[in-house]
């Protein structure tokens, strides 16, 4: 159990580093705060996500320890993807120029988090693993969004908005094994995205494509816990 705990410590502290009611999801509204609306339109799938029981098993310590490696290791297929995408973007001439830098940022982050898990983990190399059919559908999903780098940027925010949001609901107590997944992801800061976000989503259009690629993204997100 020693093993497991050291193993949710490592890999959950590299992972912070990156990343009521319910309405409809797809409610479009007039507010100015784009990257909040995204957010509370989609409050229902995050409590959807909180209950299933991969995470209620590691707020009660019950957890098999093979299933949180079987999550780790698809997060590792999930990152090692999504830094490639990234890369392949931040070398593409992308205007304007904030969204640009956007990009470039996030893609230094996260080549520094899987530089640091491979390393974690013994990988000399990328490893092969073989995705879930979740993980599949989850990376296919981004892939079509690389054709706009502004909807990519909206892809990327329901994993970073939605990990803190469990690890801040989930009521683990310090002795549970699986503690520092709810330590370690509270103190997130999705909010990066929003002075981007509010100012280029700013046609009925754009708004509406958002909300469309981040209630997709949310529903991607649940699925992969479902699946873990």
């Amino acid at each position: 159990m020693k093993t497991v705990a050291f193993l949710c410590f490592s890999f959950l502290y590299l992972r912070y580093t990156l990343c009521d009611c319910p309405r409809d999801s797809l409610e479009i509204t007039c507010e100015d705060d784009v990257y909040e609306d995204l957010w509370n339109n989609n409050i229902n799938i995050a409590f959807e996500t909180l209950r299933v029981d991969f995470l209620q098993e590691m707020q009660n310590g019950s957890l098999k320890a093979e299933r949180y490696i079987n999550f780790t290791m698809q997060d590792i297929n999930y990152i090692v993807t999504v830094t490639k995408m990234l890369k392949e973007m931040s070398e593409k001439e992308i205007q304007p120029e904030d969204i640009r830098d956007f990009i470039k940022a996030r893609y230094l982050s996260y080549e520094k988090y899987t530089a640091a898990m491979l390393k974690i983990f013994s990988f000399k190399a990328e490893p092969t693993i073989e995705p879930t059919e979740a993980m599949k559908n989850y990376l296919s999903y981004y892939k079509e969004l690389m054709e706009d780098p502004l909807h990519f940027v909206v892809g990327l925010l329901p994993c970073n908005r939605l990990w803190v949001w469990l690890a801040k609901n989930l009521k683990t107590p310090p002795d549970n094994a699986y503690y520092n997944w709810k330590k370690d992801n509270m103190d997130g800061h999705p909010e990066k995205y929003k002075p981007l976000l509010n100012k280029h989503l700013d046609t009925y259009e754009e708004k509406k494509k958002a909300k469309e690629i981040f209630h997709k993204q949310m529903q991607n997100e649940h699925a992969f816990f479902c699946s873990s």
